[in-house]
């Protein structure tokens, strides 16, 4: 058996922590039924990060869309930060109390990867990232870490299970699988160049068998200007300097007459080593520290019943409301029903929370590209000193 759950399992609430569960049994049998606002914020970000990216949101509509609650958030693809609250769910708590569990588990791990995407996406600059993180994690969740890292700016995905419910074309090269079982890299790319379908780019693997230098103008000799790239993964037990193996095959490439062929690095990279490899590389294949990014601590607080402030210790009390700055992007946090006049800069301030029916806007929500779209329209003044 695969352990994982089906979606009725989810929406059923199956996967709620015990405790909901006896939360609502006690209240069923008191016969107590409250109208209360739910509040997700996050108090601080892991890794020192001054930033995330608000993703999850479509499997949380999807999972309320039974309920009858109302829903105001940030829009997915949404640059916040620390202290801003980022979704506030409204309806009677036995109705959705029990989805907290699952509700947190949607937002917390895809904002995380969608922030991890993003930085690297800032890190690349224009340069292509393309997730490869599918094998570093559970297969049942391969296509909500490829949705969100598509969020996070990722121009593409590898998996085909993803890319088939994302509305993307799969992106990959080829595995040292192929090249081993055929015993020689030119051989290979003669092979794939014959076989695969012509409108997927011919990038060749080049570090299995020879010197990855030698090995670049090999294959580049055999497939000329049909060579779209060659891609790196050297391994790190024999990598040594992998900027100064990746600077060897650019100079002998562009020696040789092959400046067309692109150098694809791919292999333990994160924001830091895509800095650090951006002047000798033209495209990134990055995996783990996407997939298996830090997940962001969220906690889903009562702030109001029955139209009354609450708050637990350590918890602003009552429904707020989230503006930003149309100049500085400043947030600005304010009671439920307040507007502040200006930014401290003097600009105006706009609200910033979408309010949503999960029961009539299902349908209405924008496509993994339109989020992307809006994530990169904010990132557009982000360099490294924003990382």
């Amino acid at each position: 058996m695969f352990y994982m759950l089906s979606e009725d399992e989810i929406r059923g609430g199956k996967v709620t922590d015990v405790y909901f569960m006896r939360t609502k049994e006690v209240l069923d049998k008191m016969g107590i039924k409250r109208r209360v606002v739910a509040e997700v914020f996050a108090k601080s970000l892991p890794a020192d990060w001054k930033w995330a990216v608000f993703s999850g949101l479509e499997e949380v509509i999807d999972l309320l869309s039974a309920h009858d609650v109302k829903v105001r958030s940030i829009p997915e693809g949404t640059i916040f930060y620390p202290g801003e609250p980022v979704l506030e769910i409204e309806g009677e708590y036995t109705d959705f109390g029990i989805h907290e569990t699952a509700i947190l588990g949607f937002i917390c791990q895809a904002t995380g990867i969608a922030t991890m995407a993003a930085r690297c996406r800032v890190a690349a600059e224009d340069r292509p990232v393309i997730s490869f993180g599918a094998r570093r994690m559970h297969p049942a969740i391969a296509p909500m870490i490829d949705r969100s890292a598509l969020i996070g700016g990722l121009d593409g995905v590898s998996s085909v299970a993803s890319a088939e419910k994302l509305n993307e074309t799969p992106v990959g090269t080829m595995p040292h699988a192929l090249i081993l079982i055929i015993g020689d890299t030119v051989q290979t790319a003669r092979a794939f160049d014959e076989i695969i379908d012509k409108k997927v780019n011919r990038i060749v693997l080049i570090d299995t068998f020879n010197d990855e230098k030698f090995e670049a103008v090999n294959v580049a000799s055999a497939l000329k200007e049909k060579l779209f790239g060659v891609r790196l993964d050297t391994p790190g037990s024999r990598r040594g300097d992998f900027k100064e193996i990746l600077s060897e095959v650019r100079w002998e490439l562009n020696t040789k007459g092959f400046s067309h062929v692109k150098l694809f690095a791919s292999g333990g990279l994160d924001e830091y080593s895509i800095m650090d490899l951006n002047p000798v590389c033209d495209a990134y294949g990055v995996g783990t520290s996407i997939s298996s990014a830090v997940t962001v601590d969220f906690s889903f607080d009562l702030v109001e019943i029955e139209g009354k402030p609450v708050g637990k210790r350590g918890k602003k009390s009552g429904r707020k409301d989230l503006f930003r700055c149309e100049e500085c992007g400043m947030p600005v946090v304010v009671p439920f029903g307040h507007s502040p006049e200006k930014c401290g800069c003097g600009s105006r301030l706009t609200p910033f929370f979408e309010t949503i029916t999960p029961k009539e806007d299902m349908n209405k929500l924008p496509t993994v590209r339109e989020i992307r779209s809006r994530l990169l329209s904010q990132l557009s003044g982000f360099g490294p000193e924003d990382l």
